[in-house]
C-alpha cells in the first residue's frame, strides 16, 4: 500500500489540472464515473481500482505531453478526480 500511496503522491501534473480535479471531488459519483472511465468490468477492490486509474491517467498524460489530437482535458480531469477520490478512500480504509 505504501508504494501505491507514494505513486499517487508522486504524480507531477500542471497545477491547474490538479486544482480543477480537487474542486471536482465534491461532485464525484463513484458508480457512474468508474463505469464511464473503466467500463462495466472494472476492478471491484479499491486498491485495484487505484492501480487501473493510475494506468489510465498515465496514458492520458502521455497524450497530453505528446500533444496528441486525441487528448481531452475534460477526460484527464475526470480521471484525476476519480484517482484522487479512490486514493482518499483507500487511505481512509
Amino acid at each position: 500500500m505504501t508504494d501505491l500511496f507514494s505513486m499517487v503522491n508522486g504524480l507531477k501534473r500542471p497545477k491547474l489540472l490538479t486544482r480543477v480535479a480537487r474542486i471536482g471531488l465534491q461532485d464525484y459519483r463513484r458508480g457512474p464515473a468508474l463505469k464511464r472511465l473503466l467500463g462495466y468490468n472494472h476492478p471491484t477492490g479499491t486498491a485495484p481500482l487505484v492501480m487501473a486509474l493510475m494506468e489510465l491517467e498515465g496514458d492520458v498524460n502521455a497524450q497530453r505531453i505528446e500533444g496528441a489530437a486525441t487528448y481531452s482535458p475534460q477526460e484527464h480531469v475526470e480521471v484525476m478526480i476519480a484517482l484522487i477520490a479512490e486514493a482518499q478512500k483507500l487511505r481512509a480504509a
